[in-house]
Order: structure tokens, then sequence, then C-alpha cells
């Protein structure tokens, strides 16, 4: 009983905690003056509730990142890009965004939520490949871009994606370019190569290149999902260690899609956050 107390009051200290971050976090459009793609659409964004009182997105015209820095004191100039899942058609911004987005900032790391453009909305002129994946790549150039004021280190500048944000993540890690030194916007002169990935029961896109140049992955997901992620996820794994790519899987017992990070998760895989940020902290993300 002492146990599963001290757990509640610690996670009522860190939802108190991000409620205060959140209230913070300043919002950055990825394109100032608008993205491109998006046909001059000014419809707001949409709000709506859960019952559980989650907050999820949609009508996302003017693609933007939200950003929780860490205390300069606990900084170790690792950054996320976070995409939060909704199959493309919403976005579940708490628990597959914010919530990590809290926690990493709480240990160290930079998060950076990503608002990316919906392909499957109804009657969305967008597509998965084009708009939303220029959407994550735009946000890592940002990020590298913001390296200085933000406290980050431009080689330590990574992805994650849950579902269908994990397909934008698997996509922007095998979808990369060196940035172009001549672009007259100062932003696309940076790469958009993650330097890793986290991939949490991610949409697998079809055909994807690995090599050895392939960033390093933390792969995630439960073994109760739909199959094409349990059964697909491993699959994957193996795929990356056959190309020489470096790559760590944990498959939890008992548990279905779309765990992320909530107050109320109970069992090992709770601890997942922790997990990603061990992986960090072997391959040197987390050296100061």
């Amino acid at each position: 009983m002492e146990v599963v107390l001290k757990r509640r009051l610690a996670w009522v200290f860190f939802l108190t905690c991000f409620r205060g971050i959140a209230a913070d976090a300043p919002v950055v459009y990825l394109w100032p003056n608008g993205a491109p793609g998006s046909g001059g659409k000014t419809a707001p964004e949409s709000v709506r509730t859960t019952p559980q009182g989650e907050h999820i997105l949609s009508s996302i015209h003017r693609p933007s990142v939200t950003v929780y820095l860490p205390s300069k004191e606990t900084a170790t100039g690792a950054a996320v890009v976070i995409a939060p899942g909704g199959g493309h058609s919403e976005l579940w911004a708490d628990h597959e965004g914010y919530n990590m987005a809290a926690f990493l900032s709480n240990h160290g790391v930079a998060g950076i939520v990503l608002k990316y453009r919906l392909a499957r909305e109804k009657d969305s002129t967008y597509k998965v490949e084009v708009e939303a994946l220029a959407d994550t790549q735009r946000a890592i150039r940002l990020t590298r871009s913001h390296a200085a004021d933000w406290g980050i280190r431009p080689e330590r500048v990574g992805v994650m994606g849950f579902s269908a944000g994990g397909e934008l993540a698997a996509l922007a890690a095998t979808r990369f370019d060196g940035g172009d030194l001549s672009a007259p916007d100062p932003i696309d002169r940076f790469s958009s190569k993650p330097s890793f990935q986290g991939l949490i029961y991610p949409a697998i896109p079809k055909d994807m290149k690995l090599s050895k140049d392939t960033p390093p992955a933390f792969l995630a997901c439960g073994e109760n999902d739909r199959l094409d992620i349990s059964q697909g996820l491993p699959e994957l794994y193996i795929a990356m260690k056959k190309a020489g790519a470096i790559a760590e899987l944990h498959v939890y017992t008992g548990v279905g899609h779309g765990f992320g990070v909530r107050e109320n998760t109970k069992g090992p895989v709770a601890g997942w956050p922790s997990r990603f940020l061990e992986f960090l902290d072997a391959r040197g993300f987390l050296k100061r």
C-alpha cells in the first residue's frame, strides 16, 4: 500500500509540474508565413476532450511544434521531436505528446511536440508521405536551427512517434537529406536526418530502406496489439539488425495498443519511458 501511495503521489506531482510546463511551453510554427501545400487553408484547429480528459486535435493547417525545454542545470543537449498518433485523422496530444515531452524535459531532454497535417481527416487534401512527412522533417530541421538558444546539440536531435506518428518517425528516419546549404530559407540548410528514432507501436511503412546508417532505433509495443504491429515490429527489428543498424526491442506482456504515457498505467510497461532514456544514455546521447 505504501509503494502504491508513493507512486500515486509521484504521478500527482508529475502532472502538476506538467500542467505548469504546458501553460508556459512556447508554440513555434514550422512555416510562419504558411506551410507549402496547405493551399491557403485558414480553418482554426479543433480540440475535443474525451470523458477522461484527453485532448484530441484536428483541423491542422499551420503545422507547429510545442517546445518543452529542461532546466539549464539538467540539460543534456538531447532533443526528441514527438509525433502523436491518431490514424492521420486526429492527434491524441496528451498521452502521446505532451505527457512524454514533460517526462523528457524533467530528465534533461528537450521534448518537441509536433502538430502535423492530417492526411486521413475527412475531405483532407494532404498525404502522409508528402505534407505530413514534410512537417516531420521540417520539425527536425527547425529544432537544429534553434540549437544555440534552446540549449540543444545538433547531433543529438532525434524523432519519436506513436502509432500513425510512428509511421512518420520511421519515414523520417529512412528518407532524409543533409540539408541544402544554398537554400534561401536558413532552416532548410539543416539536415533532416534524425540522430535516433523511437517507434512506439508504430504503423510500419512498407519497403523501408535500411542500412548500417539507419539511425539507432528504440522499438516498443504490446503483445496484444494488432498483428501488423505485434508481429511486424519484431520483424522490423530483425531487418534492422540484418542491415547492420542499431536497434533495441521491447514487447510488453498483456498490453495492447495506445499505452503511451498515462497516470493509470500499471506493470512493466509503465517504465518504458525510462527504458528509452537508458537507450539514449547507452548510445552516448545523454552524456554531459
